[in-house]
Formats: structure tokens, sequence, C-alpha cells
């Protein structure tokens, strides 16, 4: 990693509304750098595939991310954990989206944790997690085609300096950030919360760095926690 990304990553926060809210909150990012990027291939196919078969639909950590949703005003029936889409895919097959996409996702769905991955050379000042005023912009798709959304006030999300990078804590991620066939330095978010220990959470981040050196053997990781939760 180069001072820039170091700085880059140091520069991540999240705002203290956030732990008023849930204190037990932490995230864990993963700073990725030489990625692969590509089609689904072998390797990512061979991730899913494991993930579906170790699946457990009613982990306790996806309904404290479902309460979680209600207490900001969200509803999680409408508006899912983005771990919580993912689990009520895997009866019918999690989508095969590219070989970076379909490695986190398996690791979202084994060990029932909200992942994010966002191309790191699309963004503009710090990631941080905050409340929003509903002003920021929110660059997505309606009816196939591109638009601008707002989130509404004190809804959580992901942003930088140019606006919203993913809505709703981890429900859905914006156009310009999202992990291309282009991405080869990336940011991933791990989102943790009570009953999830913190060695849980390591685990989890464990078992990303290993699945994307399965799919980018030369791939440099630097990890940041961010919060403080139960151990």
């Amino acid at each position: 990693m180069t001072q820039q990304d170091d700085r880059w990553l140091a520069g991540a926060y999240v705002d203290p509304e956030v732990y008023t809210l849930r204190p037990d909150y932490r995230a864990l990012l993963i700073l990725a750098d030489d990625l692969v990027p590509g089609p689904s291939d072998d390797a990512s196919e061979k991730l899913l595939r494991s993930a579906e078969e170790r699946a457990v639909p009613d982990h306790p950590h996806v309904e404290a991310w479902r309460d979680a949703f209600r207490a900001f005003g969200a509803k999680p029936q409408r508006t899912r954990p983005s771990v919580d889409a993912l689990l009520r895919r895997v009866p019918q097959g999690l989508p095969r989206v590219d070989r970076l996409t379909d490695a986190y996702n398996a690791i979202s769905v084994e060990h029932a944790i909200p992942i994010g991955g966002e191309d790191v050379d699309r963004y503009h000042g710090p990631l941080r997690l905050v409340r929003a005023n509903g002003s920021e912009p929110f660059d997505t798709i309606v009816d196939g085609q591109p638009a601008v959304e707002h989130p509404a006030a004190g809804e959580m999300v992901w942003r930088d300096d140019d606006g919203v990078t993913c809505r709703r804590w981890n429900w859905r991620q914006c156009l310009r950030t999202r992990i291309g066939s282009t991405t080869t330095r990336a940011v991933f978010v791990l989102d943790a919360l009570a009953p999830m220990t913190d060695a849980a959470l390591a685990a989890a981040g464990d078992a990303l760095a290993e699945a994307l050196r399965a799919t980018s053997p030369g791939v440099r990781l630097t990890p940041r926690t961010l919060g403080a939760g139960p151990g």
C-alpha cells in the first residue's frame, strides 16, 4: 500500500450519532490493492457453492440487522439488510455477478454478515458512515435509467465528498463507486452488531482475505476496525 492509501484508510470514520443508535456497531474495513477483476470463474463459483451449502437463513446476526433498520425508520421487509437479501436467494442460487463481487457475497452468506465492496479509485475524500440530512445525492438506476435520489433525513448512509455511496447502512450501493470490470483497488466493509463478537468479525475478515487471494493471488490487503464492541 502507498502512503496515500494509508492516509485514505486512516481518514475513514463513523459519526458518533451512529453509536448513539447502536453502540455495539463495528466496521471492519479491508483495503485491497492489485485485485484481478473479471467475470465469474471457477474460483468464484467454488466460493459461492460453499456458501450456499453452509448458509444459515435464521442467523441471530441477521435479526439484529433487521432491528437496526427499524431503529432508523427503514422497513426491513421492503429494504432488507444486504445479507438478509442474499440469504433469501440461496434456495434459487446466489447471483453470479463477477469474480470480486462473488467472493465477498460468498463470505457474507457463509458468515451471516453484511459486506460491501467499493472501487477506491472512484472515491473523493474519506469514507464515512453518517446519518443523512436528506440533501445528499445518490446515483442509481430507476426503471432502467440513471437517476439521482436522496436519502431520508436520519437514514444511515456511507458517503464521501461527492455523495452517498451506500444507502440504509448496507442496503444498496451507488453506481459511481461500485466494483466493475476495471476495478483493481477496492475497500470492503464488513458490518457487525451484537451478538456477533469481535472474534467472529475477525474470522469473517480472515475468510474474505482468503477468498480475495483465491481470486487475486497477488492482492495486498490492509485492514482497519472502526468502533468497539463485545469481545
